[in-house]
């Protein structure tokens, strides 16, 4: 069985290894693209926004809230106007629609890139495995030089050279990979952070119209 195993690797090489890599590095690339520019789309200024939006909720002017959030392509907008749409029915139905938001935010933010990680994470060992196969190769080749046929030193060191290079580009995927997963992480904290500060801004307004009835009524 040990045999057969050894004879499939050295039949097959390691280019396969090769062009799995460069495939995982092509998808990898696709998403990083796809989400740079979502990510773009959706940061806003939320420091403005939180002044507006205070400005706003200050005056009980609710209509005025709900244009600014409507006017925002940013995250923490969503998340609030969500809580908003609840503002009457208390600060508990405020809560419970933040949260609720606030994770279908976060899933819509980390789509896809759970694939980023994946990459970043495994490629080296999709290396390693070229490198195996190359390895096993190098020595077939010896092993068959030893037997009383000529040995041939370009078939030796060519596997040995799909070997390394097989390790190197498993390095080159996995590390753009998971520095951009660690950005993307970043910033979805970032924009998730910002969102329950907004939120919370408008939890103190909601809570203090319940202990004022007149409050939050105005603009509606």
């Amino acid at each position: 069985m040990i045999e057969s195993i050894k004879d499939v690797m050295t039949v097959s090489g390691a280019t396969w290894v090769l062009w799995a890599l460069i495939s995982l590095s092509v998808i990898s690339l696709a998403i990083t693209v796809d989400r740079l520019r979502y990510f773009r789309r959706r940061r806003g200024d939320t420091t403005r926004l939180m002044a507006d939006l205070h400005r706003a909720l200050e005056r009980s002017d609710l209509g005025i809230a709900r244009a600014l959030l409507d006017r925002s392509n940013s995250v923490a907008a969503a998340v609030v106007a969500a809580g908003l749409s609840r503002s009457a029915h208390g600060a508990s139905a405020v809560k419970e629609a933040l949260a609720a938001a606030t994770g279908h935010e976060r899933g819509k933010l980390e789509r896809r890139l759970g694939f980023l990680g994946t990459v970043g994470n495994n490629a080296p060992f999709v290396g390693l495995l070229g490198t195996v196969i190359g390895v096993v190769g190098a020595f077939d080749a010896m092993g068959r030089g030893g037997s009383g046929s000529t040995l041939a030193p370009e078939l030796v060191m060519g596997n040995i050279a799909e070997a390394l290079v097989a390790t190197a580009v498993g390095l080159v995927v996995a590390i753009p990979a998971v520095a951009m997963f660690n950005y993307f992480q970043g910033a979805i904290t970032r924009m998730i952070d910002a969102a329950e500060t907004l939120g919370h801004l408008l939890l103190s307004h909601v809570e203090g119209s319940e202990r004022e009835p007149t409050r939050l009524g105005g603009g509606a």
